[in-house]
This record gives C-alpha cells, structure tokens and sequence, in this order.
C-alpha cells in the first residue's frame, strides 16, 4: 500500500473524522476488512460482514480484559474498581451472562411500559423550548439536544431531577475516556474517568439502597424487583444506562436536526407532512448515527474475506459505514426522509444479542422533540452568523458541541 493510500485510509485523519462518507466508501471498495495500523486494529464496514460479525460467537463483548489491559498500559493502577464495574456490564458481557442481566431489564424497555414515559418527554421538550421560544436564536446544542434526554432519564430511572447537574458533571469525563479527543493525556483522562465512576456508583448505591426500601414504577425499582441483580451489578447498569443513554441521544439529537436543516426540501416536506416524522428519525438513524463504530474482541484466530484475525484483537463494526453501502440502500448518500426504513434496515443501534436495550426509548425522544420543534419554531434554520462546532475526535462518538440555529 502506497503511504498516500495508506495516510488516505487513517481513520483518525482529520478529514476522516470530519467527513467520513468517502473514506467508507473507499474501505467498503477495497478494503472491506481493514487493519489500521494508526488504531492497531481491524475495521469492518460492508453491510452484511457488520451483520454477521454482531452475531458471531468469535467476537466477543466482554472488554475487561482490554480496558485493564489499557489502565496497565499507560500506569493507571488506581483502575481496579473501575475496571470491575465495567466488566460488569451487560453491554461488557457475553452468552448466558449477558442475556440474564438484559432480561432483569427488558421489562423496562418494553413498548407498552415505554409509552407511558411519552407524556414527560413531551413536558419536558415543551418546558425547553418555552425557556427560548421569544429569544429568536439558541444553541440547540446547549438547550435542547443536552438537555432533553437526561432530563428524561431522570424521570425514567426516578432520580432527583435536581441533581441533574451533578450526572452532566459525572457523564462527560466518562466519555471522553472512551472517545478520546486527539492529543489527550491518556492518564489524564483516565483519573477523570475512574473518580467520575466512583462518584456516580457511590451516588447510585446510596440510591438503590434507598428505593430497595422504598420502591416505585422507575427503572431501578422494576430492576430490583425482578431480583437477580447484584447490588453491584444494579449499581454498574444503572451507570451506563445513564452515561451512554445521554451521551448518544444527545449526540443523535444534534446530529439528526442538523442534517434536516441542512437539507431545507426535507425540512419542508416535513412541515408538510408531519406524519413522515418516524421515517424522517429512521433516516436521520442511519445518515448520521451518534455511534459510528462499535467494538468487539477476537476470542480466537479466524478468517474474514481473506484477512487474519487474531486472538486479542479489537475489532472495529462499523454501522455508519453499513448503513452507507449501496448494496443495501439505494443512494446511500442521499438524506431521503421517505425512505422506506421497514424494508431497509439501519445498524445504528447495533445488531443481534446486543442490539440497543434503549432503542425504544430513544426514537420516542427524537419523535417527540422533531414534533414539537415543527409544531412551535415551524421557521427553524442554521444561523448563518455561526457556523456549527461537530464533535468528531474519535470513531465511538460523533455529535456537536454547538449547533447555532434561528426562527
């Protein structure tokens, strides 16, 4: 390989990460399962590999031994307890171990338990968007996409909502840790991260102690309840539905708005046709999702279109590129609100045992935060006087940190 290919081809180049339809393209091209010597690990991005490699039993979940692995590597031997609670994770766990603790949740998640959350989600979007309504301009970013999705996971997990500042505080470090920024000090990112985890699980434990005691409808009782949870185990699960549940449908939110505004013809058929909303957050799923790639650990050497993998290597599943192949979605790169999403089929929310528990959860919130901004702000458009500010460092998150818009 050339060294202009093989720069062409960083997954980290700032162009990459910035705009990484064409880099997709050209893997999915040529290279459909590539190694990346900048990442030390493997990329696949064809559609139907994604799918099968979500489901093989080879490429495991369980990254433990990867972050104590990472936590050794860098002198971070303050990380024990950091590492445990990820190792016990459902997203963290394989088999009979995973799908015990998925089904301790699931009732949660369910439609019909689901739907009784829609009344708060959209009194909490309407709250937002009165605080700005007169203003003319806001920061969608900054007081909706942010905003929103821990205000309502707040209500869902029965957590004070005025401690929601403290869970913003907690969520950031731990995100970054798995989504470095170029440049960041891995030790610093790392002590930020296990002091946040430590915060939030002696928060948490307090917590589901008390609610053992004093049960509701929340989340965190109906998982007590069905009574096979660790206090450990809640503790740890709790944290990373309240992490990852923000962090990505903040991410989601910001991105899909984005490009609806930026596609005004889509924007107004929209107006037009609020009931296309489904299929329009279906699209802005799969245009632009919040978790580009998704990680899995090679349990034993194997093949894949000709490549070696080794036992121990990471390897990077990659749903945007999936949901960007052309042997699955017409004009892939074509932002179609009207896409038939039934019959082609997103991988935005991973795929097999591991599918997304929150799926459910975070298309009501889209659904209803789409709706109400078409409903109050039907002029809303990107303020031309400030350009918006994507967050694109790393290939686990992408989303903005500013996202200036007007009506």
């Amino acid at each position: 390989m050339s060294a202009t290919r093989k720069a062409h081809l960083n997954p980290l180049s700032p162009e990459n990460l910035l705009n990484p339809a064409p880099f997709y393209k050209e893997l999915r091209e040529t290279s459909p399962v590539h190694w990346s010597e900048e990442i030390q690990s493997w990329l696949v991005v064809r559609y139907d590999d994604v799918t099968n490699c979500f489901r093989d039993p080879r490429l495991s979940s369980d990254r433990g031994a990867l972050f104590e692995h990472q936590m050794k590597a860098i002198g971070a031997d303050f990380a024990g307890e950091f590492v445990q609670r990820n190792r016990l994770m459902m997203i963290n766990r394989d088999g009979v171990h995973h799908l015990g603790l998925r089904r301790q949740a699931s009732p949660g998640f369910s439609p019909q338990a689901l739907d009784v959350y829609l009344p708060t989600i959209r009194r909490v979007m309407r709250t937002l968007v009165d605080q700005v309504h007169h203003l003319g301009e806001m920061d969608l970013v900054k007081e909706i996409s942010y905003q929103l999705p821990l205000l309502v996971l707040a209500e869902f997990l029965g957590l004070p909502p005025e401690d929601r500042q403290r869970f913003r505080n907690w969520s950031k470090p731990l995100a970054d840790f798995v989504n470095p920024m170029p440049g960041t000090d891995p030790l610093v990112a790392a002590r930020a991260a296990t002091a946040a985890s430590a915060e939030l699980s002696a928060y948490l434990d307090a917590l589901i102690t008390e609610r053992r005691l004093n049960p509701g409808q929340d989340m965190i009782s109906r998982m007590i309840q069905a009574g096979k949870m660790s206090q450990e185990e809640l503790v740890s699960n709790t944290l990373v539905m309240l992490t990852a549940g923000h962090t990505t449908t903040t991410d989601q939110l910001g991105n899909g708005l984005h490009d609806l505004l930026s596609h005004p013809d889509q924007f107004e058929l929209l107006l037009k046709n609020p009931t296309l909303v489904k299929s329009a957050v279906e699209e802005m799923l799969r245009f632009n999702p919040a978790a580009p790639f998704f990680t899995r650990i090679a349990t034993q050497d194997f093949q894949l279109r000709g490549q070696d993998i080794r036992k121990g290597q990471l390897v990077f599943l990659g749903m945007a590129a999936a949901n960007r192949d052309p042997a699955n979605f017409p004009e892939p790169d074509r932002f179609d609100i009207t896409r038939d999403s039934t019959q082609q089929k997103h991988m935005s929310f991973g795929f097999g045992p591991h599918h997304c528990l929150g799926a459910g959860l975070a298309r009501r919130e889209l659904e209803v935060a789409i709706e109400t901004l078409l409903e109050r702000l039907p002029g809303l458009r990107l303020n031309e006087k400030w350009p918006p500010q994507p967050r694109c460092e790393g290939l686990v998150f992408r989303g903005f940190n500013s996202l200036p818009v007007r009506w």
